[in-house]
């Protein structure tokens, strides 16, 4: 009889009766369950700082994710970037919230360097924005840190992260934005008024100057990377929030920045510009000394610019052996 006591105590205290611990770790995580669903309930995005970090994203127990956006959106830090990535990141968030298939398995957090600098320090972060993905068993890997700079910080990129590390599937859902088709709408009521107005007089469409001008301005505006920056959504540059150097070139041949493009864009107008001189310089009808003239500045032009470009070209490509002027 005392045998079979022994065992059915057994039996119990292995799977029938919670132990203490058990029971107080039970409580203690359905309490941070149960605040941050009321957290995210008033917004879609938690504001952390280093206590309720520490508390909710690093101590047990854990059974959610959190993915934190770690920035510096105070005015002093003038992070630009900072700013249009919170944007995205609060679509992506809001998508989550407001979606039918919304469970507590993930939760999105933000740590601004000023309210959070002692969780910096902690993660040894020197860089802002960054994306981080908390799992909820283990310590983040290295695929659990956003890319920015090679994906960028578009709402729909980070819902396609999110979604490798978590098996949550996120379909964002962005609020209507009427500036497109009203841009377009006036620039056509423009182009419409103007014919209009010609009506009487339409030379001007086959004029080819003006589609030879039309055409250079789209090849040079799909060369520098506009396109890129329109399927990426990459950040206009980068600054550091501690040293406030601020980067226009990505130091990696698989990414950009916005004023990369810009740059380039400038550069190889730059270089088209002086190809034009130097063909009117050979061709035109002008007195020998305009012609020099155009002659010495085409030169110039394309001489100084493409070293200009290929400078990028070496900063990008590391081990590119060759430059020309500037090194």
């Amino acid at each position: 009889m005392n045998m079979y006591l022994t065992v059915l105590l057994l039996v119990l205290t292995l799977y029938g009766v919670p132990s203490a611990g058990q029971k107080k770790k039970e409580t203690l995580l359905s309490e941070k369950v149960g605040q941050l669903m009321d957290w995210t309930g008033r917004r879609a995005v938690i504001r952390m700082n280093g206590e309720k970090f520490r508390r909710f994203v690093k101590a047990p127990p854990r059974n959610y994710s959190v993915v934190i956006m770690f920035t510096a959106l105070q005015p002093q830090r003038q992070c630009g970037v900072c700013k249009q990535a919170d944007e995205e990141y609060q679509i992506l968030a809001n998508s989550w919230r407001y979606s039918t298939a919304f469970t507590n398995k993930v939760f999105f957090a933000t740590v601004d360097f000023d309210e959070g600098s002692d969780v910096f320090q902690m993660l040894n972060m020197n860089s802002a924005p960054s994306f981080i993905h908390f799992p909820a068993k283990g310590k983040p890997k290295k695929s659990d840190s956003y890319e920015l700079q090679v994906r960028g910080f578009a709402a729909e990129q980070l819902a396609r992260w999110v979604g490798d590390r978590t098996d949550v599937q996120i379909r964002v859902i962005r609020p209507p934005n009427y500036a497109g088709p009203l841009m377009l709408g006036f620039l056509l009521a423009v182009i419409g008024g103007l014919a209009y107005l010609r009506r009487n007089n339409l030379e001007f469409l086959y004029n080819k100057n003006v589609w030879a001008f039309s055409a250079l301005c789209f090849c040079l505006i799909m060369t520098s990377g506009q396109m890129w920056n329109h399927i990426r959504g990459p950040p206009y540059a980068h600054k550091n929030p501690t040293t406030g150097q601020v980067s226009y070139i990505h130091g990696s041949s698989q990414a950009q920045f916005v004023a990369e493009t810009h740059i380039v864009l400038f550069f190889n107008s730059a270089v088209t510009m002086g190809m034009v001189l130097l063909h009117e310089a050979a061709t035109s009808d002008m007195d020998i000394g305009k012609r020099k003239i155009m002659c010495v500045a085409g030169i110039g032009l394309v001489m100084l610019f493409f070293s200009w470009l290929l400078s990028i070209f070496r900063a990008k490509y590391h081990g590119y052996p060759y430059s020309f002027l500037l090194s």
